[in-house]
């Protein structure tokens, strides 16, 4: 009989997806004639065929009651294969900037336990004024990574335990306060090179207007440095 530590891990992929048509069919396609993991795309209450559309490519699809954002619906997804007992889960956009010839770089790392948690970086895909915001964040937040808000990643059993716990559902986005949380589990988080394409379809479903930019730069500065002082704080304790 063949030993269950020696199974090969279970995978599966999360898509979180709004108003997603143009671009979800197209994603799921590439990533299905590569691999053979599990894709599940959460709709967040998208009001076009996004969902019709993933499930025409092949994806399973969990259609959300309430709008939950780009966080919840990833935490759903989460969930939702930690039910199913997976042991490693992939993110990443819906919008098609996520090449999918990326991912044994990211997997590799997780399944050969050099990391908890990886990143997909490619700073030279943004502008000079979110590179500003990037540092801004960092300085704040204490965080070291390149590209922090990379929806591209790879999380193993102990990062999913943590990203599950009810906790984690207070976020209102899957970077800054998911990588504050990880990092305060002494979990590690690696990034990883990797190429980017323009997104398919439009501008981002989240950030579409400077009032939303606005205050998600605000929110995120105030949980970089709350969450810092707090850890100077603990650190001062022992």
């Amino acid at each position: 009989m063949t030993a269950l530590a020696s199974l090969p891990p279970k995978v599966g992929v999360v898509i979180p997806a709004l108003n997603e048509a143009d671009a979800i069919g197209q994603v799921v396609s590439s990533l299905r004639s590569k691999y053979d993991y599990p894709i599940v795309v959460v709709d967040d209450c998208s009001e076009d065929e996004t969902s019709q559309i993933a499930l025409q490519a092949g994806a399973q699809v969990l259609p959300l009651a309430a709008r939950l954002g780009a966080w919840g619906a990833t935490q759903t997804g989460i969930r939702y294969f930690l039910q199913q007992n997976f042991d490693v889960v992939v993110t990443l956009d819906a919008d098609g900037q996520h090449e999918p010839e990326s991912l044994p770089a990211l997997l590799e790392p997780i399944l050969n336990g050099n990391a908890d948690v990886t990143i997909g970086t490619c700073p030279g895909r943004v502008s000079r004024l979110r590179l500003l915001a990037w540092m801004m964040m960092k300085t704040t937040s204490g965080l070291r990574m390149e590209d922090i808000t990379s929806g591209f990643r790879v999380y193993n059993r102990q990062a999913l335990d943590e990203l599950a716990d009810p906790r984690a559902t207070l976020f209102d986005y899957q970077d800054v306060g998911v990588l504050l949380c990880l990092q305060a589990a002494d979990l590690k988080l690696l990034d990883v090179p990797v190429q980017m394409q323009e997104r398919c379809g439009g501008g981002s479903r989240i950030f579409h207007s400077w009032l939303v930019v606005g205050r998600y730069m605000l929110q995120t500065l105030i949980l970089g440095l709350a969450k810092r002082r707090l850890g100077t704080r603990m650190e001062g304790k022992v």
